[in-house]
Order: C-alpha cells, then sequence, then structure tokens
C-alpha cells in the first residue's frame, strides 16, 4: 500500500466492515503506525465522513451510528475512467493524502462493494509518472486483479500469445505498460498495453523479486533499450549531486570504485548528444562509442569557430 489514498479507502472499508478497531489493529492491517492512523482517520473526517473515536483500553475507531453509504451504479468502463485519471493523473505530497486522493475516497464511499474492491486493487498496483490515457477498461482490470494476486497471466499481444507473470502497471507518457516476466523469453519484459488485445488469469502463481520496482524498470527500459546507440560518460561529480541535476530519463547513474559517476544513456542522435554534455556542471569523460567522442570533437571545432569570429568584430558568420 504506497498511496496514502490506498490506506484510507482500506481504512473506510475496515470501518465499515468491523465496526469498533482499535487503533493498533488498524496500524497492522495497513501496514503502518498508530501515528499515520490518526492521519487517515482525520482525513476521513475531513470529508465529512463521521469517525468516532472511542477512548479506553477497549476503545479504538467506529463509523457514527446510523451511517449508511448508498451505493453508485456505475458500469467497470465509467469506475476505471474515473479511477485511473484520479489515482494516476498527479503527483501529491507523500504521506498525506492529496486532493486528488480525497475525490477516489469520496468516490470509493459510494460504489458497490465489488466494484469498490476492483477499484482499490487497480488503484494499488498501478503506478504513474504523468497522466495517462485510458486503457480498454475489462483489460486492465484483469491485469491490476492478476498483479494483486500473483497470478501468472495469458496476454494477445500484436506479436503473438505470451505467458506472463505481471509484476505491476506503469503509466508513463500518457502509456501504460505491463511490467512481467515473460515466461518464453524467460527474462523481464515490458509491453504497451495498446499492443495487448486482451488477457486472462491462469492457475499459476509466482514470487516477484524481491524489491523489484516496476517504474525504474520502464525507465530504464525506454531510455536505453528503444535507441541505435547505448553510451557511457564518466562525470566528476558524486551520486546524489548527479541525480538531483539529472532527469530520470536521462540514463542510469552508477558510482565508480575509483571516484565520480558512470552515465549509462541511450542516443539517437549523437550530436545531440555532445552538445547536451558540454552543457554539464562537471569535468566528464566519454568512454563508449568512439562516435561519440567524435561528435564531441566536432561540436568543440564549431564552439571554437565561434569564438572566433565573435572575437573578430564585424566578420559575419558564415
Amino acid at each position: 500500500m504506497s498511496r496514502p489514498a490506498t490506506r484510507v479507502l482500506a481504512l473506510l472499508e475496515i470501518l465499515q466492515d468491523r465496526g469498533l478497531v482499535s487503533a493498533d489493529e488498524l496500524a497492522r492491517r495497513l501496514e503502518t503506525d498508530t501515528r499515520a492512523v490518526r492521519r487517515y482517520v482525520t482525513a476521513l473526517r475531513d470529508m465529512d465522513i463521521p469517525v468516532e473515536s472511542v477512548r479506553g483500553r477497549y476503545g479504538g475507531y467506529r463509523l457514527a451510528h446510523g451511517v449508511r453509504l448508498p451505493p453508485l451504479m456505475l458500469t467497470d468502463d465509467e469506475a476505471v475512467a474515473v479511477a485511473t485519471a484520479l489515482a494516476t493523473g498527479g503527483h501529491e505530497p507523500v504521506g498525506e493524502p492529496g486532493p486528488s486522493d480525497r475525490v477516489l475516497v469520496k468516490l470509493n464511499r459510494v460504489m458497490s462493494p465489488p466494484l469498490r474492491r476492483r477499484v482499490a486493487v487497480l488503484v494499488a498496483a498501478t503506478s504513474a509518472t504523468t497522466g495517462p490515457l485510458t486503457p480498454e477498461p475489462q483489460l486492465v482490470l484483469t491485469l491490476a486483479a492478476a498483479v494483486h494476486a500473483r497470478h501468472t497471466v495469458r496476454i494477445e499481444h500484436t506479436r503473438g500469445a505470451r505467458e506472463v507473470d505481471p509484476y505491476g502497471l506503469v503509466v508513463h507518457a500518457r502509456r501504460w505498460y505491463l511490467v512481467g516476466h515473460d515466461h518464453l523469453r524467460d527474462t523481464v519484459r515490458v509491453y504497451r498495453l495498446d499492443r495487448v488485445g486482451g488477457a486472462a488469469e491462469l492457475p499459476g502463481r509466482f514470487t516477484p523479486p524481491e524489491g523489484f520496482d516496476p517504474v525504474d524498470h520502464v525507465l530504464r527500459t525506454l531510455t536505453l533499450g528503444a535507441w541505435t546507440h547505448r553510451t557511457e560518460v564518466w562525470l566528476d561529480t558524486d551520486l546524489e549531486t548527479a541525480r538531483d541535476r539529472l532527469p530520470t530519463t536521462f540514463g542510469d547513474l552508477y558510482p565508480c570504485p575509483e571516484g565520480g559517476v558512470l552515465l549509462v544513456s541511450g542516443v539517437e542522435d549523437l550530436p545531440a548528444m555532445a552538445r547536451v554534455l558540454t552543457g554539464l556542471p562537471w569535468p566528464f569523460t566519454v568512454r563508449t562509442p568512439p562516435a561519440l567522442i567524435t561528435a564531441l570533437a566536432e561540436h568543440v571545432t564549431s564552439l571554437t569557430k565561434a569564438v572566433t569570429r565573435s572575437q573578430l568584430t564585424g566578420d559575419p558568420p558564415r
């Protein structure tokens, strides 16, 4: 449960199902601490959901007596369209429910229980870097359920059917991606959902690699895998500074034993990469490919000519 909205939704559902629940039990079920539980209770109260505090040894939190949350009749298409727009359309402050989180909780209040559970699974299974284009609803719900249950899926890809252990769904640059282990190729692959015609859960179960980050894998795949040239450049700086100054999509950064940082990138236009490198605030050394060194030399020659022309007053550029 990484999003505050996911925990707030879970808290509301627990209170609806259980009545009075202690703060310690809520913290355990939400995989957080009691201080965070108090924040989530406050968030529910701010949305006019009457949560009562009961003091004493057997105290805790409960919804006020007589509270009834009417169902809202939404189709799967409508629920997915609204929930994905709210859950992946923006970036909220870490640890606190933001505006889209609060609207998502209000939507959750009035959905029927089966639909609420499916949408909650979708929110928990999906990460985003930018606002998405809404995918085919049944496809994304099926994949989200498989991510949550850790079930293998069979996807109908434009290049043929595949059996995949789905690790997560990621939205980046307005596209949806499925990240998972491809059984045929025995490796982790990234699939664009607009190239997947359908999906079905299979009986097989899997355990995802410990610490695997679907967002990081998608960004690295798009950065390196889709480009003609792989470049390696040593930067005379430390890893923390490089990460602060360079966008994630610029490439992978690795600390070097001898000091400095190795920048590994995928590029299509080597002259453009040369121009970018000359704008960095640190000394650097191109390790590979040789063609990037050539492009850098040509760019330096161009800059030298520009300096010479600038020093000769009245000499127009040629």
